[in-house]
């Protein structure tokens, strides 16, 4: 009887080393495609490579634009089409919601070309990125008042738009910088309108005049002055004084007489129960006029 060979098995150690080597294959596949547009752009000249990121802006694709520009600014460090690209860069992250990258960006063209014919619109893209920094989610749902949030990046944007229009007072986005400005100032302007309103309704008549005077001197002509002289009017009322009480009454009847507070019926507070219910959202007496 002759022994028959025994038949070879592979051993668990060689299939490990297998499986290890497809899935290590296999990932360099996938990693290759990650990668392929990358490599893709390597010794494209710039033109071509400004034209295919711009046209990745015109149809919306912010991500692919800036990563494409970036790779422009890497191939080719110096140029009139590396500083555009640069300008386009902050523009794309701004549009993909990248503020804090888009404010970097911006920033570092500053220092880098500060006299740059394009350092009027930098200025300008930074206050529209200020603008919309703390534009959260749950704002946008639950439409949270802006103006109870807090303010330090709305003035930065109003610093921005101010430095445009002050520094560039010819440029195209002039006009519209003092606009958002105007607007800015009526949102500073109701943040104190609101303060000097939650004084009011406790009874906190001199902190309440205080903050309705601030507004007056500080935010002239906005949307919410009258409101403050009728603030004045009250907390004056509450105080005792029946001589301002009655100046600012008059100086309401002239500018708005037809305000609310004239009939009675300002300020009008919302109800106490609104605050026990979790979906009835943020309101002050300023929401029901």
């Amino acid at each position: 009887m002759t022994d028959r060979p025994t038949p070879l098995r592979p051993s668990l150690r060689t299939i490990v080393l297998l499986l290890a080597l497809v899935v290590f294959a296999s990932g360099c596949a996938r990693f290759g495609k990650m990668f392929k547009d990358e490599e893709a752009n390597e010794g494209v000249p710039v033109e071509q490579l400004y034209e295919k990121a711009h046209t990745s802006m015109t149809r919306g694709n912010w991500a692919s634009a800036e990563t494409t520009f970036k790779r422009l600014v890497a191939q080719y460090p110096y140029g009139p089409y590396t500083e555009q690209a640069l300008v386009e860069t902050a523009y794309a992250q701004y549009k993909s919601g990248k503020h804090e990258d888009a404010i970097s960006s911006i920033d570092r063209f500053l220092r880098t070309y500060p006299t740059h014919r394009m350092a009027s619109y930098m200025y300008y893209l930074r206050g529209l990125v200020n603008s919309s920094r703390d534009t959260v989610f749950l704002q946008r749902v639950w439409s949270l008042d802006a103006s109870r949030r807090d303010l330090a990046t709305p003035m930065q944007a109003f610093n921005d738009f101010q430095i445009v229009t002050t520094r560039y007072p010819h440029s195209r986005y002039a006009a519209d910088a003092e606009l958002r400005m105007a607007k800015l100032r009526d949102l500073f302007a109701r943040h104190e309108l609101d303060a000097a309103l939650y004084y009011l309704r406790r009874t906190a008549y001199v902190a309440a005049a205080e903050r309705a005077t601030y507004l007056l001197e500080t935010y002239p002509q906005s949307s919410y002055q009258n409101d403050a002289v009728a603030t004045l009017a009250a907390a004056y009322t509450g105080l005792g004084n029946e001589q301002l009480a009655t100046d600012a009454r008059r100086v309401l009847e002239q500018n708005e007489p037809g305000h609310p507070y004239l009939r009675g019926d300002w300020p009008d507070y919302p109800s106490n129960w609104r605050k026990l219910n979790p979906f009835a959202g943020e309101k002050s007496a300023l929401d029901n006029d």
